[in-house]
């Protein structure tokens, strides 16, 4: 997938503002989106099972948990090492019975061929959700992250996540909850950049 460049960020950022200018303080105090500027540094496995490990988790207990699975695979994130890892060395590391399985299975269905993960980048978002989707561990928000973080896609809009919910919230000033399809529905005049929309949400979680 074509990267965008920092001024187009940067015109995606004035865009944001323009539409809704509730957005000015976040966009001004973090400057432009990172989504789809630098190609990831990671295998699509790697990031696949760095998401399913950070479910529901910290970012500071996900990275202990992350840090200690590489360790115990030999410095790196590879399905043929992760495969021979057995459940319970995977749960002497912190890992969920459930996170386990769903590694472990990632793991064996990508070395035995049946799932094809380098080629992701050049498929549409649907095409990735029906094939990540019905793999054990892995649900809508898994494949969003994956989505906006690995391949750089630029308008997802993942209403499921708490912290755009709670940054959306904040920047609006509502007294209550926002449900998820009312911020559905508030995010279609956002498109086609609503990965940068989630994420000056989720910089407005952290500032306010």
């Amino acid at each position: 997938m074509a990267r965008i460049s920092l001024k187009k960020s940067q015109a995606i950022a004035e865009s944001i503002v323009a539409i809704e200018p509730r957005f000015s303080e976040v966009v001004a105090k973090f400057g432009p989106c990172p989504i789809g500027l630098v190609p990831s540094r990671v295998s699509n496995f790697a990031a696949l099972v760095e998401s399913i490990l950070g479910q529901q988790l910290s970012i500071k207990a996900a990275d202990t948990i992350i840090s200690r699975v590489r360790n115990l695979a030999g410095g790196k994130l590879d399905p043929k090492t992760i495969a021979k890892l057995s459940s319970k060395t995977l749960r002497s590391a912190g890992c969920s019975t459930h996170k386990t399985r769903a590694v472990r299975e990632l793991a064996i269905a990508v070395n035995a061929g049946d799932l094809k993960l380098r080629s992701l980048g050049k498929k549409s978002e649907t095409e990735i959700l029906d094939l990540l989707l019905p793999m054990h561990g892995i649900g809508t928000w898994t494949v969003e992250m994956f989505l906006i973080f690995q391949l750089g896609r630029i308008d997802i809009w993942p209403v499921g996540d708490l912290g755009v919910r709670r940054g959306w919230e904040k920047v609006h000033r509502l007294k209550g909850e926002i449900d998820t399809s009312e911020l559905m529905k508030a995010g279609e005049k956002f498109r086609p950049y609503r990965s940068h929309l989630a994420w000056y949400c989720w910089r407005a979680h952290s500032l306010y």
